[in-house]
């Protein structure tokens, strides 16, 4: 039904928040520098110290920006040229980030042939890594397996013969009868959903399923509690369901020119058209096809609080965050804010106790969980053509939290936009503007905390081939390479506190000039197997 084109490349992650005030405030020439960190004094509560760092040189900082930025162009049969580029920045040591994509072309058989399906999906993990690796590994195919019951689930083909002729002369067939399913918006959307929730189901659901299958009767008529801590699933099953993971998607079927973006949690998708203006120069339009799912975002407050009883309407979003505690709203994992009470503290001594590796109990005012959900908010926008634009070019962007921490949507528009029209060098903030025209379409909501973006003051850099790592570098200082050496050299654990893990994914698309020659080139020995 659906073909395998190219692999998913599997990424990793990052998180933090943004210093610029300090780095202005404490500028020094010298080859280290000083910043105030939390350490534990001698009566064990945590306090402020200061502790020096050792300033890297430009070339290592270099090196960590472009060590993980990778980036593909495949023209595809329809004659579009699909380029991406993914880069990442840890803050925690290992990164909590992770990335996935994967093309997926339709078969011969399907109703809807010829096309593709495109994946491309950033994993802002918090608690750990495992929830977001493992969604890098596992999340498309997820989705890929509900879009494939859609299409099987079509209208066969129109028969030809003598007999629907006939029956042609008698009973009219309204039109949308032999629309296929997935070429509906609403299905594709309901269908993508799903996908997140039952995989979100199953990794809450697996931990007490092994636990069913290995506690004996007698057990459980004496409610006694098996160790299974040395059992082979004990930590594979639990850590990815106790860590947590934000996940936004992005799915083009260029079959049927439809454009998705599933987000749960507080990364963002940012897209960008080219639209004609009356002065005759043109400006891109900046569409946000997310919002950040955070207790600051009011629709999400309301939501939340419409799920619980009325007595915990005060305290289930306390200070922007679920409980006073988790600041997206809606998340994979995080089962401490998910389970019951009683299931917490069962699979906590089953599988975590005897590996040295105790569950967090739940937040302090936990009463009638679940308080997250996986559920993704989708969506939908046609594909606009070239022809409609007056422009080659159309792009999406999808990054982790930590790359909106430190950049407004304005900024890493114009930022892309500049790089596409082949800006070079170092430009003051205040002239992009004046080189990239932006407007605002549909501006989004900002979950997050206030932070100090859209400075005039400074300079970008446009120094980097790859668009996500060019983006990362001028989220953390631009062209100023002071500031930008001193947030890249702060190390783990202390960098948390300067700046999140980032990660970052730039999609563009155009139609190739070159379109036989270059599709016989890169596209066929990308086609390997069914999905």
């Amino acid at each position: 039904m659906l073909r395998r084109v190219w692999k998913p490349v599997a990424a990793t992650v990052l998180v933090g928040t943004p210093t610029y005030i300090y780095f202005r405030t404490y500028y020094t020439p010298s080859q280290s520098f000083e910043i105030p960190v939390k350490i534990k004094g001698a009566s064990g509560k945590t306090e402020m110290s200061s502790r020096k760092f050792s300033l890297l040189p430009l070339k290592d900082v270099e090196a960590k920006l472009t060590e993980n930025a990778v980036s593909e162009t495949h023209v595809r049969p329809n004659g579009i040229k699909w380029k991406y580029s993914t880069a990442t920045l840890a803050s925690n040591d290992p990164i909590e980030d992770a990335n996935a994509n994967q093309i997926v072309e339709r078969d011969a058989s399907d109703f809807s042939a010829p096309g593709d399906y495109l994946f491309f999906a950033v994993m802002d993990g918090h608690g750990g890594y495992d929830t977001s690796r493992l969604l890098s590994r596992i999340l498309i195919k997820g989705v890929a397996l509900e879009l494939s019951n859609l299409t099987k689930n079509s209208s066969t083909k129109p028969q030809s013969g003598l007999l629907d002729r006939v029956r042609s002369l008698f009973w009219s067939t309204p039109a949308t009868s032999k629309k296929p399913l997935d070429a509906d918006p609403k299905r594709v959307s309901a269908a993508i959903q799903d996908a997140f929730t039952n995989l979100d189901t199953e990794l809450l659901e697996t931990p007490l399923r092994i636990l069913a299958n290995n506690i004996s009767p007698e057990q459980w008529k004496e409610k006694v509690i098996p160790d299974l801590s040395k059992h082979p699933l004990a930590l594979t099953s639990m850590l990815p369901a106790i860590s947590g993971s934000c996940a936004l998607m992005a799915v083009f079927d260029t079959a049927h020119d439809n454009m998705y973006v599933a987000c749960t949690g507080d990364s963002r998708a940012v897209s960008a058209v080219w639209e004609s203006t009356e002065d005759g120069k043109g400006q891109w339009k900046i569409e946000v096809l997310s919002e950040d799912q955070t207790g600051r975002n009011p629709s999400e407050l309301q939501r939340v609080r419409s799920e619980h009883p009325k007595d915990e309407e005060e305290f289930v979003v306390r200070n922007g965050r679920i409980l006073g505690g988790l600041e997206p709203s809606r998340a994979f994992g995080d089962a401490r804010y998910k389970w019951p009470r009683i299931v917490q503290e069962t699979l906590n001594e089953a599988f975590m106790v005897g590996n040295g590796k105790n569950m967090r109990p739940p937040p302090a005012l936990f009463k009638t969980p679940p308080y997250v959900t996986a559920r993704p908010v989708v969506t939908h926008q046609k594909m606009t053509p070239a022809s409609a634009t007056n422009h080659p070019t159309r792009f999406l962007i999808l990054a982790t939290d930590g790359l909106w921490d430190e950049l407004s949507n304005d900024e890493v528009v114009s930022l892309v936009a500049g790089h596409l029209a082949g800006l070079k060098g170092t430009i003051p903030k205040s002239e992009l503007p004046n080189l990239v025209s932006t407007t605002t379409g549909s501006a989004g909501i900002d979950g997050k905390r206030e932070r100090e973006k859209g400075q005039t003051e400074g300079s970008w850099a446009f120094v980097d081939d790859n668009l996500s790592a060019h983006l990362i570098r001028n989220a953390l200082g631009g062209g100023d390479e002071t500031t930008l050496r001193r947030r890249v050299s702060i190390p783990s654990p202390f960098s948390r506190r300067f700046r999140d893990d980032i990660t970052v994914t730039v999609v563009t698309w155009e139609e190739s000039k070159d379109q036989e020659g270059e599709s016989k080139q890169q596209t066929t020995p990308h086609i390997k197997s069914k999905l």
